[in-house]
């Protein structure tokens, strides 16, 4: 069977990164978070103070940054982890400060150029599962499965509280409400590979669908694309 390259791209807490692990590790492919990329360079910038005081991106500072921010995402215990130069941030990067602070950060250009280079990089020989905003339009075009996932945000606002609370984080609904809506709009409306579905991509509203539906379903669609 052919390797292909699988792009998932979708808004912002609706399972994208759950999906295309499960996939990852039942075809033997290599899962890539570009979520957790844009992440870790939000942690980076809030670390290094790169935001002014109305949250806005103090870009020259980070852009002289770029070069000194490595990414790197590896298996640790099963599980896709990100490092930020070394570090493991994994946990550090899905906190509210750093899901506030991410959509200004993925707008920037210099930003984005940097990280899709990186991104095709590792796709490059197929046999790839990856997941973002822009996989599908932008950094793997040509893509053989396309998939564009969304889901009420009430119902994202939701599942992102529960996984918080799982971990023992702080989380408050109504700020996670405000942050998902808050998230689509800038990722819908920015300047720059701006969310959205791709013409060939496939539509998976999973609102009201449970994992073993939706797995099952791409386990699916995958099998058609390899046909």
């Amino acid at each position: 069977m052919k390797k292909i390259t699988i792009a998932i791209d979708g808004h912002s807490s609706c399972g994208k990164s759950t999906m295309a692990k499960e996939l990852a590790r039942k075809v033997g492919y290599v899962y890539v978070d570009t979520g957790a990329m844009y992440r870790a360079v939000t942690l980076y910038a809030l670390r290094n103070n790169f935001f002014a005081a109305d949250g806005t991106v103090l870009e020259q500072p980070l852009s002289e940054a770029m070069s000194q921010i490595e990414i790197d995402q590896r298996l640790v215990d099963g599980k896709t982890t990100t490092f930020l130069n070394g570090e493991n941030v994994e946990r550090e990067i899905r906190g509210l400060e750093v899901s506030n602070h991410v959509s200004p950060i993925a707008a920037i250009p210099f930003v984005r150029t940097a990280l899709v280079a990186q991104q095709q990089k590792m796709g490059r020989e197929g046999g790839i599962v990856m997941d973002g905003r822009d996989i599908g339009t932008t950094v793997f075009p040509n893509a053989e499965l396309k998939i564009f996932v969304t889901a009420s945000a009430e119902v994202r606002a939701q599942r992102r509280y529960d996984e918080l609370q799982q971990k023992g984080m702080p989380a408050d609904y109504a700020d996670i409400l405000k942050n998902v809506q808050e998230r689509d709009y800038i990722d819908s409306h920015r300047d720059v590979s701006p969310l959205r579905q791709a013409d060939d991509a496939l539509l998976l509203d999973n609102s009201h669908m449970t994992i073993e539906e939706q797995n099952k379903w791409l386990k699916e669609q995958f099998e058609k694309a390899c046909q």
